[in-house]
């Protein structure tokens, strides 16, 4: 399904459903479609879904940081919602979740990582530099997924569109070496909220011993596998995605 985009002063974002609101943050080279499965499922289920614009090529070249997105997300929660919510983050989306979790402990109930980065991750965004081969970015955006199908043209569309635009090209690189810079190892004890980790079992960007350690130093986790699944469970196993992750709010209501 194609939602309407609400255009606020500042912000961009996806809402759909009512109840109890649950914040969804996309990676690095992904987008608000990267949860249209998840937004009518949980929608549906009474759930109040909410998908912000990160502003990853908004920011000014000395604020392209982590933290700086971690406290966009921060204002988003305080002036449009308004109230504590469960965070769902996807690669950079979870690690801009364990700042903002450990930062603002008051305004996440819950938290919910898939293929997070936060300890160590191949860097996506140092990794073109064939950035005006098509059939090269096509094969480096598959290689994100167990199955490449996935990779639709569409989606390579914008992964081209990105890494040959050189501002968001360098905007992006900053990212990705802050998320490198910015390692959690030593924060994830601190995190006292309830914490789900869904992992793709074939995640080859943030492997399969990441889920592990994450679970292991983040004291009220569970982790759960998901097979022939890759780096962003939401999209390429939805059905199993969603189900773990429904029964898992319902275990942990807010």
């Amino acid at each position: 399904m194609k939602f309407i985009i609400k255009k606020r002063p500042k912000f961009n974002y996806i809402e759909e459903g009512k109840g109890e609101p649950i914040v969804l943050l996309h990676g690095l080279m992904g987008g608000l479609s990267n949860f249209d499965k998840m937004v009518d499922f949980f929608s549906a289920k009474g759930y109040r879904m909410l998908v912000p614009e990160l502003p990853i090529y908004d920011l000014s070249i000395i604020n392209t940081n982590l933290t700086a997105i971690s406290k966009f997300v921060a204002r988003f929660i305080k002036e449009e919602i308004g109230e504590s919510v469960t965070i769902v983050g996807n690669s950079m989306g979870g690690h801009v979740g364990l700042i903002l979790t450990l930062a603002k402990p008051e305004l996440v109930s819950r938290l919910v990582l898939t293929g997070s980065s936060g300890l160590y991750e191949k860097s996506f965004g140092d990794s073109f530099p064939r950035k005006s081969d098509k059939e090269y970015i096509k094969r480096k955006t598959q290689e994100v997924f167990f199955d490449p199908d996935v990779a639709t043209d569409e989606l390579v569309d914008e992964v081209f569109a990105v890494v040959n635009d050189r501002m968001k090209g360098i905007k992006t690189v900053m990212l990705a070496r802050s998320a490198i810079k910015h390692n959690m190892l030593k924060d994830l004890p601190l995190i006292s909220c309830p914490t789900c980790i869904i992992w793709g079992k074939q995640d080859n960007v943030t492997p399969p011993e990441v889920a592990e350690d994450m679970h292991k130093y983040i004291p009220n986790s569970e982790l759960f596998w998901i097979d022939k699944c890759g780096h962003a469970a939401m999209m390429e196993r939805p059905e199993e995605f969603n189900e773990i992750l429904y029964q898992w709010l319902l275990k942990h209501n807010a």
